[in-house]
């Protein structure tokens, strides 16, 4: 009985850390997008294992980032647009959203270009696939509820499992892996700092942090949890970049290994199956498919909270169309629009996938500053402000991304400046 009375305590814990948990998560991991998927892909197939170091470093910071947007939003119960407006005016507020409009839209195209790769390594054409995907996942967040969502969701950040045993099957020298993934290295060449902060961008994306901060504000996650949200979000961001070095082995081991370059992810999928075997070929292209219908109904969704929310208008998955219009027009709005743009005839969208991956690494830094404006704000987040050593790795983080950023814009216009 006695042992019973002291499970009790542990027992109720457990429970309010499975009712609260699944923004972290699902927000981390949808990060594993089509177009982040593209970008592993090629920096492992380019590249080695080289890139693997920076994960170790980009894992920190995201935690440190999506720490912050949780706290955000436990804190005051509204979503970052919606603080944006409300502490630094209009203006900011119109250029923020409008970035983030861009490059919300690139990303969504992405996501149902990789819906359309994934399908046709089965043999089934994007004109069947795409316009399917996208009136499933409309349907699901029209006509869905917030908890139902939020399970579907959770069930499919599960599924990123795959590339955990794609990497294991393409079996790489272990040592070699470890011994990258903690020894410095950085070159100057214009393409490995593209990729480099371009890993950078798919990691540690603006529109996660205006997504994850709706979702706890739609949820309706309070200040007596935020242990267990903060706890959601650690977990998040380990699972995902555990999942992108994954990627990046498989490739390396298969694809690098045997001088073996690609374009996309579908590329990746099909060249592993002479080199790792067909399981591991079968088990990524599943997994980009996954990423791919997952992130398709996340993106928008996040296109929409924010929009909505810098503007007053109502949001929120539970909402009815008549009481919630704009923000279920603006859904649906994005939807028909990324699944529109890859039924048309366009040869290749890869630039335009890892374009929008390094636009969201050049864009981040803006976002970055609006969140540490906000979360040093006592009047609006009293005790739960940064403490000292938090705001000097948070402005380390934003100085580094800003620094990357210049040196990616000076690799790009003038590749001989720096060498390599």
């Amino acid at each position: 009985m006695a042992f019973f009375k002291r499970l009790k305590p542990f027992r109720t814990r457990l429970l309010i850390l499975l009712a609260v948990i699944g923004p972290g998560i699902i927000t981390a991991n949808v990060d594993n997008d089509a177009g982040g998927i593209t970008t592993y892909s090629v920096a492992g197939a380019r590249y080695g294992y080289s890139l693997l170091f920076m994960l170790v470093f980009v894992t920190v910071a995201l935690v440190i980032v999506q720490e912050m947007s949780a706290r955000l939003g436990v804190v005051t119960g509204k979503g970052l647009a919606s603080l944006i407006r409300e502490k630094m005016g209009v203006r900011w507020t119109a250029l923020i959203i409008a970035i983030l409009l861009i490059a919300n839209l690139a990303n969504t195209v992405s996501e149902f270009a990789g819906v359309a790769a994934s399908m046709e390594i089965f043999g089934i054409s994007k004109y069947f696939s795409v316009p399917l995907v996208a009136f499933l996942v409309w349907l699901l967040i029209v006509k869905g509820s917030y908890k139902p969502v939020e399970r579907v969701f959770l069930i499919a950040s599960a599924f990123y499992i795959t590339y955990v045993v794609s990497g294991i099957l393409a079996n790489p020298p272990w040592g070699e892996v470890l011994r990258a993934t903690v020894t410095p290295s950085f070159s100057f060449d214009a393409g490995y700092v593209t990729i480099f902060i371009t890993v950078i961008g798919t990691t540690i994306a603006p529109w996660m942090q205006f997504y994850l901060q709706s979702s706890i504000a739609d949820k309706g996650i309070q200040v007596k949890d935020y242990v267990y949200e903060r706890l959601d979000v650690v977990v998040g961001s380990l699972t995902t970049d555990i999942v992108a070095a994954f990627i990046i082995i498989a490739c390396a081991a298969t694809l690098y290994t045997h001088g073996q370059d690609i374009a996309t992810a579908k590329d990746a999928a099909i060249a592993l199956g002479p080199l790792a075997g067909k399981y591991a070929a079968t088990l990524f292209a599943l997994g980009l498919l996954n990423a791919s219908v997952f992130s398709a109904a996340i993106l928008p969704l996040s296109t929409a909270y924010a929009v909505c929310e810098a503007f007053g208008w109502e949001s929120a998955v539970s909402r009815s169309w008549k009481e919630a219009p704009i923000f279920f027009g603006l859904y649906t709005a994005f939807i028909v629009l990324g699944a529109g743009i890859i039924l048309l005839p366009i040869k290749s969208l890869i630039d335009a996938m890892l374009a929008s991956q390094t636009l969201n690494g050049v864009l981040l830094p803006v976002i970055l500053v609006a969140i540490l404006v906000l979360i040093n704000d006592k009047r609006l987040m009293g005790k739960y402000i940064n403490g000292r050593v938090m705001n000097i790795l948070s402005w380390l983080t934003v100085i580094i991304l800003i620094a990357l950023t210049v040196i990616l814009v000076i690799t790009s216009f003038f590749p001989g400046v720096l060498g390599g």
